[in-house]
């Protein structure tokens, strides 16, 4: 509220809006409906002529594709194509092994007995027959004792038996001459040839027990001989078990030794079932070991088993090598490095001529009329930037050197000039 002039009444002024801009605007203008009309043609316009000059150059692109596509599909394609490549004969193969001596055995004893010293030990180098140890053998000396004894007692009966033979034969003939005179019954003198016969056959016996006894101490002397353990072979002492004073007994329940022979050394590898074919004597193989990284073995293929473990379906292969230093020992995890002939024709031919989906490996042969023929193949090794082919090709057919999803069987193409080989 105001005070007014003098004499005046005051002025009250009403309160301000929120959304009083403080002065009074200017009164808005009328548009005429022609003058509306025009703007929006105006717009109308605009918008035609953008729709113009973006659609028309799409138009334009999209007929001059179609008819480059119709173009295309009235044309033949063109390919390039390859002959196979014929691979190489031989197969580089590296596979795992087992060294093992030539051979090893155990040494037991033949006697029965107490070790009374042994001369040998772990890592001694032995020759064939050489001493390796010696037993007591008492209960065995006792026996050939016997024995002995024994053939003395059969010897002595050899004589009382030719003894009684002599006198049977001579009582024989004297009764002879008294039974033709009549002076002895014949039922004597049948009684005295009888003996005789007996005797005769006592003498054989008594002979018999002597060749026996005879026999029995060549036995016992030959277990005697065992009393010496002696090398079966030359080799190393790889294991002695056996201490003086220890009861041993013959067979197989107190081993005494363990004998090896690494040179020289046999080398054991499973040849899987694709290349067992072509493993033949004397091929050369190469043997490595960790332990030795810059050395290799040469060996050869001495045997094979010539069958295929129906487990693996592989084939168990010997190969010796020389080991004149004993660098290779028996239970060594070695590689052997095998250069193995196929043993069928292998055709090379680049990756990408190769398709494959879900009918398989196959390639794109191009045909008679220059027709292709989609081959199924089938690939024996994987190079990465080739394939070798063992089956499905053959040296005279022109292959699509880049196979596309665009060939199928019976379509004709244009072989481009000068095929690469």
């Amino acid at each position: 509220m105001s005070l007014g002039t003098q004499g005046e009444p005051p002025v009250v002024q009403a309160p301000r809006a929120d959304d009083d801009l403080g002065f009074d605007l200017p009164a808005a203008a009328n548009l005429s409906k022609a003058r509306l009309a025009l703007v929006a043609a105006g717009v109308v316009g605009a918008l035609g002529a953008a729709f113009l000059v973006s659609y028309l150059p799409r138009r334009r692109e999209r007929a001059a594709l179609e008819e480059r596509a119709k173009s295309a599909d009235g044309a033949l394609l063109r390919v390039e194509v390859i002959t196979p490549k014929v691979g190489s004969s031989h197969h580089a193969l590296t596979l795992p092994a087992s060294v093992q001596a030539l051979q090893e055995t155990i040494v037991y004893s033949r006697a029965d007995g107490y070790v009374r010293r042994w001369l040998v030990d772990i890592g001694d180098v032995v020759e064939s027959g050489q001493l390796l140890a010696e037993l007591d053998t008492p209960e065995l000396d006792q026996q050939l004792d016997q024995a002995r004894a024994q053939l003395a007692q059969a010897g002595a009966s050899i004589v009382q038996a030719q003894a009684n033979r002599d006198f049977s034969k001579t009582t024989v003939q004297r009764y002879q001459p008294l039974t033709q005179q009549g002076v002895t019954s014949q039922q004597d003198l049948d009684q005295r040839q009888a003996q005789a016969a007996v005797d005769e056959a006592n003498v054989k016996v008594a002979e018999a027990n002597v060749a026996s006894q005879e026999a029995n101490i060549r036995r016992l002397g030959q277990l005697k001989g065992f009393a010496r353990v002696v090398a079966p072979f030359g080799g190393r002492v790889t294991a002695r078990t056996v201490e003086i004073g220890a009861l041993v007994t013959a067979g197989n329940a107190s081993p005494l030794f363990k004998i090896a022979t690494t040179d020289p050394a046999r080398v054991f590898v499973q040849i899987p079932q694709d290349v067992a074919p072509s493993v033949h004597a004397n091929l050369v193989a190469k043997v490595s070991v960790r332990e030795y990284p810059t050395r290799t073995f040469d060996g050869n293929v001495t045997r094979a088993s010539g069958e295929l473990e129906s487990g693996s379906r592989t084939m168990m292969t010997e190969i010796r090598v020389p080991n004149a230093d004993s660098a290779l020992l028996p239970g060594m995890y070695a590689q052997v490095s095998l250069d193995l002939p196929y043993p069928h024709s292998v055709f090379e031919i680049p990756a990408t001529a190769v398709m494959n989906d879900a009918k398989g490996m196959r390639v794109a042969v191009v045909g008679p009329g220059d027709v292709v023929q989609l081959v199924p193949i089938v690939v024996e090794r994987d190079t990465g930037a080739s394939f070798e082919v063992s089956s499905g090709l053959a040296a005279s057919d022109r292959v699509v050197k880049l196979a596309t999803t665009a060939l199928f069987d019976g379509r004709p193409v244009v072989v481009a000039a000068g095929e690469s080989h």
